[in-house]
């Protein structure tokens, strides 16, 4: 499954959701915002460590998109996404690795 196809399920689901529950789907994406919007860390770092978070957490689809994110809008560069997701490898060990590689594959898709 590609990086684009990840993304293409993602809104699917939150279509479906906001269809079903628009309201607890609206609070989750309001506070998804707040949580990303520049404060005392800026809005890069935090994509750069929501990437580390989901690399840890072993969620693919929260990789592709917070790389996409990171990339596309905060201006992070491919060696602080790798750099971050390896930080996630060395506490989260082997599974986490593996999980590496639906992060290069987000890269790779969204670098610009």
């Amino acid at each position: 499954m590609t990086a684009g196809e990840r993304l293409k399920q993602i809104q699917g689901l939150f279509e479906d959701l906001g269809g079903k529950y628009p309201d607890v789907l609206q609070k989750f994406m309001e506070f998804n915002q707040a949580a990303v919007e520049p404060g005392a860390i800026d809005q890069k770092t935090k994509e750069v460590i929501a990437v580390a978070v989901s690399v840890a957490s072993q969620c693919q689809w929260c990789i592709t998109y917070h790389a996409r994110q990171a990339l596309e809008l905060g201006g992070a560069t491919e060696n602080e996404l790798i750099e971050a997701g390896l930080v996630a490898v060395s506490i989260s060990g082997g599974s986490a690795a593996m999980h590496m590689i639906p992060l290069r594959e987000a890269i790779r898709e969204f670098k610009k």
